[in-house]
């Protein structure tokens, strides 16, 4: 088993390495990439003015989710009764605050917790135009009323505290029911099942390998799962192939998609899973969603190697880093019975 801080940790700040590593070269091709840093692509952080390399939208999200997942528990907690997607849906309409977007005046009373404080977490950081008209349109998508027909990777991307959190029972489907709040589209929130049920199975203390058949095995089970299926398995079997990373990468697609996004960071992740660094930035140097890709390959394989095996400069040098921690540690948690922990996380 690895449910412990030193995984919770690596998991969650894995992703927001790998997205801030990304973050700069996400709308590069890969020869704008190895012409601006070299045949090899970027290698390391890139450090803004605050003294920090940012985050984007990716690891934003992803601490949302997180939050409404707690919240979630508060409130079953202390009420016997609760629908987990409506309070990740109320975090994610906290996130649209941080963006700019007006308050929903009929929900007043959701606009708390600590998140809201963080200013960092106010910064906009090019914000996927899925989740952006989803949640503006103030209806909560699911997958029998899906909200559109999107198969972006911005469900995928965020679902990561979900694999934390839930046990095998339910993880997959409670993965699905957030993504689906945004992407109506199978493969936008069958990929988030698939991420959640894989990171499940590594905190159980599954190989690589096992945890990444394993998921296929419970996607399989699933209406509409083929095309998700055969992005995974192709990633699988570039893997036996002689192609360098980046010809892989780009036979398997670019990522703007959930199932790409899923494959390539599986791929990274198998094809270098004893070393962190290798990995993300086999995931980061393509013609694609960099920060996406970066952020779910950090995810699998922070929550792999833990974050004893992240370089540590990294740990100290991406934004939020202490933030990160704490909600990774509180996600450990679970719950707790104090006004502390109300405040933090209210179950309305």
């Amino acid at each position: 088993m690895k449910r412990s801080q030193e995984f919770f940790r690596g998991c969650l700040l894995g992703g927001a390495i790998g997205d801030a590593l990304g973050w700069p070269v996400e709308f590069n091709t890969y020869e704008q990439i190895a012409h601006r840093y070299g045949p090899k692509g970027i290698q390391d952080l890139q450090i803004s003015s605050s003294g920090k390399a940012e985050i984007t939208d990716d690891t934003q999200m992803t601490l949302f989710t997180a939050e409404g997942i707690l919240r979630a528990e508060t409130r079953g907690n202390r009420k016997g009764i609760c629908h987990p997607p409506s309070v990740v849906f109320f975090a994610y309409q906290r996130w649209m605050l941080t963006q700019g977007y007006q308050k929903i005046e009929e929900y007043e009373w959701i606009y708390d917790g600590w998140l809201l404080d963080v200013r960092e977490l106010h910064a906009r950081r090019a914000p996927g135009n899925s989740c952006l008209s989803a949640l503006s349109s103030r209806k909560l998508g699911t997958v029998e009323e899906p909200i559109n027909n999107s198969k972006g990777c911005g469900g995928v991307m965020r679902v990561a505290p979900a694999g934390l959190f839930y046990g095998k029972e339910n993880v997959f489907d409670m993965a699905v029911d957030f993504a689906a709040i945004t992407h109506g589209h199978p493969s936008g929130y069958l990929s988030a099942g698939a991420l959640a049920n894989l990171i499940t199975s590594i905190m159980e203390g599954m190989d690589l390998e096992t945890a990444v058949q394993t998921t296929i095995t419970k996607l399989k089970a699933q209406d509409k799962h083929e095309e998700c299926t055969r992005s995974l398995e192709k990633a699988i079997e570039l893997l036996n192939s002689e192609l360098p990373d980046i010809e892989a990468i780009t036979q398997i697609g670019e990522g703007w998609v959930g199932e790409e996004a899923l494959a390539i960071s599986v791929y990274c992740a198998l094809k270098h899973q004893d070393d962190f660094m290798k990995a993300l930035v086999a995931a980061v140097n393509h013609s694609g969603d960099s920060d996406s890709t970066g952020a779910i390959t950090g995810n699998i394989l922070g929550a792999y190697l833990g974050v004893s095996n992240i370089p540590e400069s990294w740990v100290k040098n991406v934004e939020m880093n202490e933030i990160i921690i704490q909600i990774a540690d509180d996600l450990l948690k679970g719950h707790q019975d104090t006004s502390e922990w109300w405040n933090r996380y209210p179950g309305y």
